[in-house]
């Protein structure tokens, strides 16, 4: 028999296919892993770093990584139930028809055995009877000579001689039938039995053989088919690389980062030698009254040194409610966010108002269904929470308009500043006298102050509003999809969609076809590319 009949070729394959299996587990649970420690916790809207094209690519390729694993998870489940499972079971069958084609050989071998004792023993019988036949003849002979011998001894050892004559055919017949038996059944067990028996075993070995061809047909073939999808997961990689626009990106971080701090200007010439109690008409060259108590001034110098540099050593800033400690821009954009969540909270608790104040009229036709003052307490809070955001945002307006107010009115015109930056010192030594007769903080009319404490780009504020509904982006279906479900919108692969809302965290991504109609789509189906 061969070397495979024993089964131990279709163990080694199991064994190997669960370990490929364990190996494919091991890193989809690695991938997993990473895709879960490196996604972000909090949505697009809250994170600041979703703005930047780098960053949308790495999550694209994180996202591309976790259909990556999920490829490898359909491996590795292919794998355990259509290889290793199949042959486990095949292995037992195997076995267990093996040892039933094993008996059969040792019973017929068994049987052939039987028959060549019971030759044996008729063939020593029968030589046994004719020794024995001969030596009573040779007696009874030798009696017959003897002139001493009785008649009576005579005649008993010629019947005596006769007995075993008779005796030693009758083991002659004997010995020729059971050796005509054993001849019949040795030709049986070696012309018919055995080649039965190695038939099955022969089948039952090729049997072996295809379940194994097929055990790595199937391997080849799990492989093959995640194939075209790791492909496309692959290329959405390398799109969302091509997609990284680094000029951008550095545009992006100048405008959520700049300051919106004018430069400094030239320094103005202070001239000591003149005596200090000399009036500044005097003489052009004296120093205005204004800078010189900025210049004594020991806060106004921290300040300008801050704006002249940098890139020096920050002391640690005390955070301020209004977000004065912070540059211009930095505390617009910052009050400008606080002002969005407040009207977020205030449309919350407005709605809730509204939702209580039904209720209580609900209550009050019909009061079987609940007291309408166990409503009060819970009203009272809402009210007193929107009167609360009301003010808040009040406030935060009143700081907006102040800054922007700053904002404009410390914005000099750069063409107007380049040409007149050489007359800059003369101007101020000219309009010194109007600096000591009005407040230091006075710079501009009460009129254009006015309007300056307007909120800026309020013309653009319907437009804005009228693109709501617009696309946010641009995206590829990279697989097909039936929605079956509410809500959802089916979709073809290669099919190009506009991009309506993204990703909440929750795995589904809004979107637009072109012929018409709205919905949801798994986001790992789709490339995307933000505008």
């Amino acid at each position: 028999m061969g070397p495979g009949l024993d089964g131990q070729i279709c163990q080694v394959c199991e064994g190997a296919d669960g370990d490929r299996a364990g190996v494919r587990q091991t890193a989809e649970a690695g991938d997993r892993n990473l895709v879960k420690k490196h996604l972000p916790k909090r949505t697009a809207r809250e994170d600041p770093e979703s703005k930047f094209c780098q960053y949308q690519a790495f999550l694209q390729v994180v996202r591309e990584l976790n259909d990556f694993a999920g490829q490898r998870e359909v491996v590795a489940e292919n794998l355990l139930t259509r290889i290793c499972v199949e042959l486990a079971k095949y292995s037992q069958e195997f076995k267990q028809e093996r040892k039933s084609h094993l008996q059969e050989g040792r019973r017929a071998q068994q049987q052939l055995e039987n028959c060549f004792k019971q030759l044996e023993n008729s063939k020593r019988k029968f030589e046994r009877d004719c020794r024995e036949a001969e030596k009573a003849m040779l007696t009874a002979e030798k009696l017959d000579q003897d002139i001493n011998a009785t008649k009576a001894d005579v005649e008993k050892a010629k019947q005596q001689a006769n007995l075993r004559s008779h005796m030693a055919e009758e083991s002659k017949n004997e010995y020729a039938s059971c050796l005509q038996k054993f001849n019949r059944s040795q030709s049986q067990f070696y012309f018919l039995e055995m080649p039965q028996i190695f038939s099955k075993l022969q089948e039952m070995d090729e049997c072996r053989v295809r379940r194994l061809k097929e055990g790595y047909s199937i391997f080849s073939e799990t492989e093959q088919q995640v194939v075209p999808i790791i492909g496309k997961c692959l290329e959405g990689m390398k799109a969302a690389a091509d997609l990284v626009d680094e000029k951008n990106d550095s545009q992006m971080l100048i405008e959520l980062h700049k300051s919106g701090f004018e430069r400094p200007g030239d320094l103005e010439f202070e001239d000591f030698s003149q005596p200090m109690n000399r009036t500044s008409s005097d003489s052009s060259l004296g120093t205005p009254r204004g800078t010189l108590d900025s210049r004594l001034d020991p806060r106004l110098l921290g300040r300008n040194k801050a704006k002249r540099w940098p890139f020096s050593r920050k002391n640690k800033t005390v955070i301020t409610e209004d977000f004065s400690h912070l540059p211009p821009e930095q505390r617009r954009k910052k009050l400008q966010q606080k002002i969005e969540e407040r009207n977020r909270e205030l449309q919350k608790e407005l709605d809730q108002r509204d939702a209580l104040n039904k209720m209580k009229d609900v209550y009050q036709k019909t009061p079987q269904m609940g007291d309408p003052t166990s409503l009060e307490p819970k009203i009272s809070e809402t009210l007193g929470n929107i009167e609360r955001l009301h003010l808040e945002i009040q406030k935060y307006e009143a700081w907006l308009a102040d800054a922007e107010g700053r904002m404009l009115n410390n914005r000099p015109d750069t063409v107007t500043r380049y040409n007149r930056h050489l007359d800059h010192a003369s101007a101020l030594n000219n309009n010194n006298c109007s600096h000591e007769k009005d407040s230091p903080d006075t710079t501009v009319s009460d009129e254009n102050q006015d309007a300056l404490n307007q909120p800026i780009y309020t013309e653009f504020d319907e437009d804005f509003e009228e693109d709501v509904a617009s696309p946010v982006g641009t995206c590829v279906a990279l697989y097909q999809f039936e929605g079956s479900s509410e809500g959802t919108i089916s979709m073809q692969e290669g099919e190009e969609l506009s991009l309506m809302e993204e990703d909440k965290g929750d795995g589904w991504t809004r979107v637009r076809r072109s012929k018409g109609g709205e919905g949801y789509v798994p986001t790992s189906y789709l490339r995307i590319s933000l505008n």
